[in-house]
């Protein structure tokens, strides 16, 4: 007989549950980032579980780096293995005993049994029932082996499984964002639980492990939709309650195929090393099939912490646009203060060898950071955008310097009117420079006969000159960082080039 959770008035206590298997998953990360927040909501807790049991693959530095990852996004548990709990330990490879206790129970009461059938047999069993057109199961072969067979061929170190003895019935559960759902246990067969009693798999572990941390929801994605049945006949088998379950709905490239690696970075860190900002990545995976109802469209995390309803996820997949995502990220990068965004860019200018240790001041620095932020779509592009304010002297073809159809004799005496102007500039400040060559730039359109309002014509062959590149921050704003010496300098040597 079933027990509803709905019965049992339990408080909200939800739980991400990776495996350390590898690096942390957007996808995983958005299913912890939604636990979370439904747990804020109702005044729950959120529980870190590493679900550890596949000994081969997984590794401590997943572990670290899932921890180190949910930290950055802001992402903060309750109970988990790094800070303990009343619901202990949270790693189940320390829990291995807990599960030995029910499998053990399971056998005894012969709602499980061993099973002796070779991987061989097995999928000579599955391809013939294939070759039938019915669906490939377990056809219950050591279903009804007597005790001492069991015994023996356990005596021998036969390899063998648990299997769990499936009910032919329909299994039935409301989700919070599919409604009622339905499956067809008939067509499962006897399912395998562990390898052995010191070797619990998935479905066991996590309904043990749901019902004694008295877990209330099951969030987590779509792809574990055919997994909800079978831990539900084992709850029943176990007499645990039932959790209510949620099923996220599945991140898609923009071909609409699961979001995976071939298509492009899938993995937390990879955003953290480029220099995604936690804020705009959270803002932008909560977006992604949770809908506000509203047109708002920027939350921090202690926003989303109250706005946040289940009820509102949607069911269709959500297409994952790294655009929409670099447009975030640069509104979350503009609106950094120029202290903090300036820490933020260091690592990857010294990374590149650009800032060296006393070249430039902090101010200056500040400077620097301040005329790039408008273009940045992420902290790396800091290199690409301000390394012409450290290279001694830029490399081009001296056809950048070349403005509409200008000829090369109309860009010297640009470039020529440009360094009579700021040569004779009294004060160098921005504001001074601005207006002095856009003064310039009137009376050198004037005297050549081009169109009074473009400017380019003088403007620049100066912007190319200075900076070397094809986009890059004013002139002005260059020249006021540069200082006039080398502002001066690089004139000279884009004439010297023509």
């Amino acid at each position: 007989m079933k027990k509803d959770i709905k019965e049992k008035s339990m408080p909200v206590r939800v739980r991400f549950a990776p495996s350390p298997t590898g690096p942390l998953h957007v996808g995983g990360s958005r299913t912890a980032l939604f636990n979370y927040l439904f747990a804020k909501k109702n005044n729950g807790k959120f529980i870190l579980r590493i679900e550890d049991t596949d000994v081969k693959r997984s590794e401590q530095k997943w572990t670290d780096e899932i921890i180190e990852q949910l930290k950055w996004l802001g992402v903060q548990w309750d109970e988990g293995p790094d800070i303990g709990g009343d619901f202990g330990p949270y790693k189940q490879s320390q829990r291995l005993n807990i599960y030995k206790n029910y499998l053990e129970k399971f056998l005894v009461e012969d709602k499980a049994y061993y099973c002796f059938c070779s991987e061989e047999e097995l999928e000579s069993k599955r391809q013939e029932q294939m070759s039938r057109g019915l669906a490939p199961k377990y056809d219950g072969s050591c279903a009804h082996l007597s005790p001492e067979v069991v015994q023996k061929n356990l005596a021998e170190g036969k390899q063998s499984v648990i299997r769990f003895r499936v009910q032919n019935k329909k299994v039935k559960f409301t989700d919070l964002i599919r409604g009622e759902v339905e499956f067809d246990a008939s067509l499962l067969g006897d399912i395998v639980i562990a390898k052995s009693l010191d070797n619990p798999l998935f479905h066991f572990a996590v309904v043990v492990d749901d019902f004694l941390m008295q877990i209330s929801h099951v969030i987590r994605g779509e792809e574990h939709l055919p997994n909800t049945p079978r831990q539900i006949l084992l709850q029943e088998a176990l007499g645990f309650y039932h959790p209510i379950y949620a099923h996220l709905p599945l991140m898609l490239n923009a071909d609409r195929s699961k979001l995976s690696k071939r298509q492009g970075d899938v993995a937390v860190a990879d955003y953290h090393r480029q220099g995604y900002l936690p804020e705009a990545l959270v803002n932008f995976m909560v977006l992604l099939g949770w809908n506000p109802g509203t047109e708002k469209e920027l939350f921090t995390l202690a926003q989303l912490s109250k706005e946040f309803s289940i009820e509102k996820v949607q069911k269709a997949g959500a297409i994952f646009n790294i655009q929409r995502l670099e447009f975030l990220n640069g509104l979350y990068i503009r609106e950094k203060p120029i202290e903090k965004l300036t820490k933020l860019c260091e690592p990857y200018l010294k990374e590149a060898g650009l800032l060296v240790a006393g070249q430039v001041s902090q101010n200056k620095l500040q400077e620097i950071i301040e005329v790039s932020k408008t273009r940045m779509k992420k902290l790396s592009d800091i290199v690409e955008l301000s390394d012409l304010f450290f290279h001694d002297k830029p490399s081009y073809e001296k056809d950048l310097l070349k403005w509409s159809d200008m000829q090369d004799e109309d860009v010297k005496e640009a470039l020529l009117l440009c360094d009579r102007i700021l040569s004779d500039l009294k004060t160098w400040e921005i504001k001074n420079i601005e207006e002095a060559l856009i003064s310039g730039a009137g009376e050198f359109n004037k005297e050549k006969g081009y169109p009074e309002k473009n400017k380019g014509f003088l403007l620049w062959p100066l912007r190319a000159a200075l900076s070397g590149k094809k986009t890059s921050p004013s002139p002005f704003e260059i020249a006021a960082i540069f200082g006039r010496e080398k502002t001066l300098k690089r004139i000279q040597e884009a004439i010297k080039l023509l």
